[in-house]
């Protein structure tokens, strides 16, 4: 696979939120390897709730739906609400619901890394445990390392979690290679 599609999802409805920028990071790793991305974050991924018996999706829902289609790799991430994933980011991948009928349904034999923000270790662990669990549902494979990131942490903690990110993506590539 010469220029993999590497898409990253989740967030807050806020652009520059702590998630947003660390997929953002994701993503610039990723391109310096060679891949193309795209970051679906704030009102890329603000849909009405999900419902299984939705029409044909349009507009917004139409486009992620069609980003993940030409993805070869997922990262998610999502902020630590209450101990799990954020009520956005949760309703962006119940619409992946849409992908039943593909011949590669949901998230089938694709690397999925995540990333988990909070304000202390306990919600970000927890909100990765929940992510990895929703990857497993979608049939993704989740990469061995998971990145935590407590914002709460003193310092720059995006910063701090570099090394972290850049070996989450490192997996994704190198499962993409094989």
């Amino acid at each position: 696979m010469s220029k993999p599609h590497i898409v990253a999802l989740g967030g807050t409805s806020r652009p520059e939120s702590s998630t947003g920028r660390a997929l953002a990071r994701c993503l610039t790793i990723a391109e310096e390897a060679g891949a193309r991305t795209t970051l679906l974050t704030g009102e890329a991924i603000n849909f009405p709730p999900y419902e299984l018996c939705d029409p044909v999706p349009d507009g917004n829902i139409a486009q992620f739906v069609a980003v993940l289609r030409s993805a070869d790799a997922v990262i998610v991430g999502s902020p630590g609400y209450h101990g799990t994933l954020s009520g956005l980011v949760k309703n962006a991948l119940d619409h992946v619901e849409l992908l039943r009928g593909d011949d590669r349904v949901y998230f089938d034999r694709m690397p999925v890394g995540m990333v988990a923000t909070a304000g202390g270790w306990q919600a970000a662990v927890s909100t990765m445990a929940a992510l990895r669990t929703v990857v497993h549902a979608l049939r993704g494979w989740p990469t061995p390392l998971g990145v935590a990131i407590n914002m709460g942490a003193p310092g720059d903690p995006l910063a701090d979690a570099d090394a972290q990110l850049r070996m989450m993506v490192d997996q994704i590539l190198w499962f993409l290679r094989r």
